[in-house]
């Protein structure tokens, strides 16, 4: 079996399709994605594209399968500070800028951390996390439990949601690792009190609670951008937002 017959395989089996439904989502035959499989049959460059589509895979999976296809790569990842992402800069700094006085972050694949707003500097730089720390080795040190007063709770989130990117991702060794960590500390959860379980953050003799909500880049053609997401911090009590609120006016 080839490269790509294997990679179109695991691809199918980690979205949990049969090759039938595979077949129809890409307008083939099933029989022609067996033949794929089995490495009976060679791909075109045009047919990697609409499995690749069918398969939601990442960008940078795209490429990969475009490789062992034996084909060039169609995505590139362009610097930060290239030109042609001189627009998105822009509306990343709007987005962080606007969310003040709540806390806000770009993050990439690994979690490590790309840009911060003012709050989320304020809030974070106390507990040593700053612009280019990963959080992933945030998570795996001891400092959590320290500074988050409902870290098991969290952690048992944190798990799910790793495992979940890891999955999407197919399979990223880094998310599992720490994955597999947080199990370790998670705890089995009360029923649900609220619609969301908050992060209780130790502010001295404050309690800052906190929930958030994850953006993506809606049509990215650039492997740095498909692997971007925005984290946004929002208060999850009227204590919480009435105490951003108080230090934000300085901002």
């Amino acid at each position: 079996m080839n490269p790509f017959s294997q990679s179109l395989k695991r691809w199918r089996q980690s979205r949990r399709l049969s090759q039938l439904e595979l077949a129809g989502m890409a307008n083939v035959s099933a029989r022609h994605i067996s033949f794929l499989e089995t490495g009976r049959a060679r791909p075109s460059r045009e047919m990697v594209g609409r499995l690749a589509d069918s398969l939601h895979l990442p960008l940078v999976e795209h490429n990969q399968m475009l490789v062992h296809a034996g084909f060039a790569t169609r995505y590139v990842a362009r610097q930060w500070s290239d030109p042609d992402m001189a627009l998105i800069r822009a509306s990343l700094d709007h987005t962080l800028v606007q969310h003040d006085p709540y806390p806000a972050m770009a993050l990439d694949r690994l979690w490590s951390i790309k840009q911060m707003n003012i709050a989320a500097t304020g809030l974070f730089e106390p507990v040593g996390i700053t612009v280019g720390s990963s959080l992933l080795d945030w998570v795996m040190s001891e400092t959590p439990a320290e500074h988050i007063d409902n870290w098991p709770a969290v952690a048992h989130h944190l798990f799910k949601r790793l495992r979940t990117e890891s999955i999407a991702l197919g399979g990223v060794p880094e998310l599992d690792e720490v994955a597999d960590h947080l199990f370790s500390q998670a705890i089995a959860l009360p029923e649900p009190s609220g619609p969301v379980v908050p992060t209780v953050f130790n502010a001295g003799q404050f309690k800052l609670s906190l929930f958030t909500t994850i953006a993506h880049f809606g049509t990215p053609e650039d492997l740095f951008l498909d692997d971007l997401k925005i984290e946004l911090f929002f208060p999850a009590n009227d204590e919480s937002r009435d105490w951003l609120l108080s230090l934000g006016r300085g901002i």
